[in-house]
């Protein structure tokens, strides 16, 4: 992993949006920033810079400010990130299953408070069909 700082002469923001979407479709960028103010670009990612500042050459004037290796605490950090969100997503997705089982709860009660409102009524419907009387 390279970060790249690439200065431009942007003159608005029409071609830094160009730069941007152009700079984006390389293979191997991961992220891609502009500060205006400095008028500098940063891509991080497995990319080769020379040929990205001479593609780049074709909108605007850029130079290569800096080439710098990624240090390693950075990737076991964004491991330990990653790590991090797969177990929030595992914990959501069990949170999910124990709402599925407590939305059958309700309905199990309300059944039970229905048989238990109407059994009175059930009872003699049965009793009626047993001896064969018309309620």
């Amino acid at each position: 992993m390279k970060k790249v700082i690439l200065k431009m002469e942007l003159p608005d923001d029409h071609i830094k949006r160009k730069a941007m979407n152009f700079v984006s479709g390389f293979p191997g960028v991961e992220s891609v920033s502009v500060d205006m103010k400095d008028k500098k670009l940063t891509l991080t990612g497995d990319v080769d810079p020379e040929s990205i500042v001479g593609k780049l050459r074709k909108l605007c004037r850029t130079e290569i400010v800096s080439v710098e290796e990624e240090k390693e605490e950075k990737k076991k950090e964004k491991e330990e990130e990653k790590k991090k969100d797969e177990k929030e997503e595992e914990k959501k997705e069990e949170k999910k299953e124990e709402k599925k089982e407590d939305e059958n709860e309700p309905v199990a009660d309300l059944l039970k408070a229905y048989q238990n409102y109407y059994r009175d009524q059930m009872t003699s419907y049965l009793l009626c069909q047993k001896y064969g009387r018309k309620s």
